[in-house]
Protein backbone atom coordinates (compact mmCIF):
# COMPACT_ATOMS: atom_id res chain seq x y z
CA UNK A 1 0.00 0.00 0.00
CA UNK A 2 2.38 2.13 0.64
CA UNK A 3 4.48 1.88 -2.68
CA UNK A 4 1.27 2.60 -4.54
CA UNK A 5 0.64 5.79 -2.32
CA UNK A 6 4.84 6.75 -3.09
CA UNK A 7 4.34 5.72 -6.86
CA UNK A 8 0.92 7.96 -7.05
CA UNK A 9 2.76 11.20 -5.57
CA UNK A 10 5.37 10.43 -7.49
CA UNK A 11 3.30 10.48 -11.05
CA UNK A 12 1.20 13.69 -9.56
CA UNK A 13 4.92 15.04 -9.23
CA UNK A 14 5.86 14.54 -12.59
CA UNK A 15 2.85 15.29 -14.29
CA UNK A 16 2.63 19.16 -12.51
CA UNK A 17 6.62 19.15 -13.52
CA UNK A 18 5.34 18.11 -17.64
CA UNK A 19 2.15 20.34 -17.09
CA UNK A 20 4.40 23.44 -15.67
CA UNK A 21 6.66 22.93 -18.20
CA UNK A 22 3.94 22.69 -21.12
CA UNK A 23 2.26 26.00 -19.49
CA UNK A 24 5.72 27.92 -19.50
CA UNK A 25 6.40 27.60 -23.32
CA UNK A 26 6.35 30.42 -25.50
CA UNK A 27 2.63 30.02 -26.89
CA UNK A 28 -0.77 30.11 -24.17
CA UNK A 29 -0.91 26.59 -23.19
CA UNK A 30 1.85 25.32 -24.57
CA UNK A 31 1.14 24.82 -27.77
CA UNK A 32 3.42 25.04 -30.40
CA UNK A 33 1.31 25.80 -33.49
CA UNK A 34 1.98 22.95 -34.89
CA UNK A 35 -1.15 20.84 -35.56
CA UNK A 36 -0.29 17.39 -35.12
CA UNK A 37 2.83 17.60 -32.73
CA UNK A 38 0.24 19.59 -30.50
CA UNK A 39 -2.83 17.02 -30.65
CA UNK A 40 -0.57 14.06 -29.83
CA UNK A 41 1.07 16.25 -26.94
CA UNK A 42 -2.57 17.08 -25.41
CA UNK A 43 -3.70 13.35 -25.95
CA UNK A 44 -0.38 12.34 -24.46
CA UNK A 45 -0.88 14.81 -21.47
CA UNK A 46 -4.75 14.11 -20.90
CA UNK A 47 -4.71 10.25 -20.59
CA UNK A 48 -2.07 10.76 -17.71
CA UNK A 49 -4.63 13.12 -15.90
CA UNK A 50 -7.52 10.96 -16.06
CA UNK A 51 -5.33 7.98 -15.32
CA UNK A 52 -4.39 9.77 -11.97
CA UNK A 53 -5.84 8.26 -8.49
CA UNK A 54 -8.34 9.75 -6.75
CA UNK A 55 -5.70 9.74 -3.69
CA UNK A 56 -3.12 11.98 -5.52
CA UNK A 57 -1.73 15.29 -4.15
CA UNK A 58 -2.63 18.45 -5.84
CA UNK A 59 -5.67 16.34 -8.09
CA UNK A 60 -7.64 19.77 -8.30
CA UNK A 61 -5.11 21.91 -9.39
CA UNK A 62 -4.07 18.68 -12.20
CA UNK A 63 -7.59 18.90 -13.14
CA UNK A 64 -7.73 22.79 -13.20
CA UNK A 65 -4.58 22.27 -16.26
CA UNK A 66 -5.71 20.04 -17.99
CA UNK A 67 -9.07 22.49 -18.07
CA UNK A 68 -7.17 25.18 -19.85
CA UNK A 69 -5.21 22.92 -22.28
CA UNK A 70 -8.24 21.79 -23.29
CA UNK A 71 -9.67 25.34 -23.79
CA UNK A 72 -6.04 26.47 -24.97
CA UNK A 73 -6.16 23.82 -27.99
CA UNK A 74 -9.94 23.86 -29.08
CA UNK A 75 -9.80 28.13 -29.27
CA UNK A 76 -6.63 27.59 -31.25
CA UNK A 77 -8.00 25.14 -33.38
CA UNK A 78 -11.32 25.88 -33.89
CA UNK A 79 -10.73 28.91 -35.67
CA UNK A 80 -8.44 27.39 -38.03
CA UNK A 81 -10.24 26.58 -41.75
CA UNK A 82 -7.17 23.81 -41.48
CA UNK A 83 -7.56 21.95 -38.49
CA UNK A 84 -11.19 23.33 -37.96
CA UNK A 85 -12.39 20.78 -40.54
CA UNK A 86 -10.76 17.54 -40.35
CA UNK A 87 -11.91 14.12 -39.12
CA UNK A 88 -9.29 14.34 -36.31
CA UNK A 89 -10.16 17.96 -35.06
CA UNK A 90 -13.72 16.65 -34.68
CA UNK A 91 -13.13 13.66 -32.35
CA UNK A 92 -11.01 15.71 -30.31
CA UNK A 93 -13.61 18.38 -29.60
CA UNK A 94 -15.83 15.84 -28.60
CA UNK A 95 -13.82 13.78 -25.97
CA UNK A 96 -12.43 17.08 -24.90
CA UNK A 97 -15.95 18.86 -24.55
CA UNK A 98 -16.45 14.76 -22.27
CA UNK A 99 -13.62 15.54 -20.01
CA UNK A 100 -14.02 19.04 -19.57
CA UNK A 101 -17.41 19.04 -19.16
CA UNK A 102 -17.00 15.89 -16.11
CA UNK A 103 -14.04 18.21 -14.43
CA UNK A 104 -16.13 21.21 -14.63
CA UNK A 105 -19.20 19.62 -12.95
CA UNK A 106 -17.88 16.56 -10.83
CA UNK A 107 -14.67 18.50 -9.52
CA UNK A 108 -12.43 15.80 -8.11
CA UNK A 109 -13.95 13.09 -8.29
CA UNK A 110 -12.83 10.28 -10.53
CA UNK A 111 -13.99 9.44 -14.48
CA UNK A 112 -16.46 6.80 -14.31
CA UNK A 113 -14.96 3.72 -16.31
CA UNK A 114 -17.46 3.84 -19.20
CA UNK A 115 -16.69 7.21 -19.77
CA UNK A 116 -13.15 6.66 -19.20
CA UNK A 117 -12.98 4.05 -21.92
CA UNK A 118 -14.90 5.93 -24.65
CA UNK A 119 -12.42 9.16 -24.03
CA UNK A 120 -9.29 6.79 -24.90
CA UNK A 121 -11.36 5.31 -27.78
CA UNK A 122 -11.79 8.55 -28.81
CA UNK A 123 -8.05 9.96 -28.25
CA UNK A 124 -6.87 6.95 -29.97
CA UNK A 125 -8.98 7.43 -33.23
CA UNK A 126 -7.85 11.00 -33.14
CA UNK A 127 -4.54 10.32 -32.67
CA UNK A 128 -4.31 7.27 -35.55
CA UNK A 129 -6.23 10.95 -37.77
CA UNK A 130 -4.12 12.85 -37.29
CA UNK A 131 -1.08 11.18 -38.04
CA UNK A 132 -2.65 10.35 -41.59
CA UNK A 133 -3.27 13.98 -42.35
CA UNK A 134 -7.43 13.70 -41.92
Amino acid sequence: MQLRSYLSRLLALILVVVVGLVGCSASPGGLSGNYTEDTVKVIENLLTTIDLPKETIELEKIQAQARQQINDYISRYRRETKSGGLRSFTTMQTALNALAGYYTSYGTRPLPDKLKTRIKTEFKQAQIAVERGD
